[in-house]
């Protein structure tokens, strides 16, 4: 059809010759502009200065070579000088190295380790625990003190806190310990999530988990969203209007840390709570407050049912799950349960 188009275009405008022909003026247009197929030329000849082909296979049974396997071109070509041997320069060796397919890093690499996604879920106050250790600015400029934080992560009750001067394994060991007696913790109920800061990671830590019967877990390096709990809460109290900016000594942490986690474990209401404290989910009395709020909101009703244009009023609900990373769409649950 391109070829009758092309015929009655030169006695006609193309315009012209396409509707005659019904043949879309574009799809000349594009056709014309397709490139010609290329002819292989005749390969040329080797140039007078490459190597042979003996001594290309040469060089490369030198770069695959126990003693070069793991070297880059560069330092092979100057070992080999430095003993009085040259068969190419650095470029050739990378071009036969190139052609191979063998052009990426030579040198022995250390591997990471696969970290697993920390899936932990709670249903109950006391099945999964979450700790951590924030730093509270000094009197003087890098001058720390240490602030360690248990965390229930189903009612974010704080179970346990201490002050320190100093990040210790030994002194996290005793405030884990502490805790776990005070709330008459069962062996294999348990379960402690943490980062992977050295006190967490540390075989102190994990040898008294072991002999209490707690499960273990952390989260990957460099993701702060494993951990969000301690995290937000952290967030929480460093946001209060009364965060001092520096505390002068210990004295001063404790004595601000003692009215701030009585604020926060019986007073802070949680949005994810159903808009209930801690101390509330934590001892057991959501089932009771809800059905409170829900008497109140029916005789709230009952006098007045056209305040409520879409009906009957519910009180916010406390989740029955609370998950750290739950499983993504269309996985499946192999995360360990708290």
């Amino acid at each position: 059809m391109k070829a009758a188009v092309e015929e009655l275009a030169q006695e006609i405008p193309v315009t012209a010759a396409c509707a005659a022909l019904g043949f879309a003026r574009s799809t000349l247009y594009r056709q014309r502009q397709q490139p010609i197929p290329k002819t292989e030329s005749p390969q040329s000849p080797a140039h007078h200065r490459a190597l042979s082909e003996s001594e290309r296979a040469q060089v490369l049974d030198i770069l695959h070579s126990e003693r070069f396997q793991d070297s880059p071109p560069r330092q092979v070509w100057a070992t080999l000088l430095d003993e009085g041997e040259h068969f190419c320069s650095v470029s050739t060796m990378y071009r036969l190295l190139n052609e191979q397919g063998e052009s990426q890093e030579r040198r022995n690499q250390r591997t990471h380790p696969t970290y697993t996604r920390p899936e932990l879920l709670a249903t109950a106050p006391n099945q999964l625990w979450s700790w951590d250790i924030t730093w509270l600015r000094g009197a003087q400029r890098l001058d720390y003190h240490y602030l360690y934080v248990i965390l229930d992560v189903f009612s974010r009750y704080v179970v346990g806190w201490m002050v320190a001067e100093q990040e210790s394994a030994d002194l996290a060991q005793r405030l884990i310990a502490e805790t776990c007696r005070k709330w008459a913790i069962q062996p294999g109920t348990l379960t402690l999530h943490a980062d992977r800061g050295a006190p967490m990671t540390s075989k102190p830590v994990g040898q008294l988990l072991e002999d209490l019967g707690i499960g273990k877990s952390h989260s990957r390096p460099y993701t702060s969203n494993d951990n969000p709990f301690s995290e937000a809460q952290f967030k929480t109290m460093k946001y209060r209007p009364d965060y001092p900016d520096r505390f002068q000594d210990l004295n001063q942490v404790r004595g601000w840390a003692v009215p701030f986690f009585d604020w926060y474990n019986n007073q802070h209401r949680h949005s994810s709570l159903g808009l209930m404290t801690p101390a509330m989910v934590y001892f057991g009395q959501a089932a009771q407050i809800t059905e409170q709020r829900a008497q109140v909101l029916q005789n709230a009703y009952e006098r007045h049912p056209e305040r409520f244009v879409k009906g009957m009023p519910q009180p916010p609900r406390l989740p029955k799950t609370v998950w750290i990373n739950p499983p993504l769409p269309g996985e499946t649950k192999t995360g360990a349960s708290a």
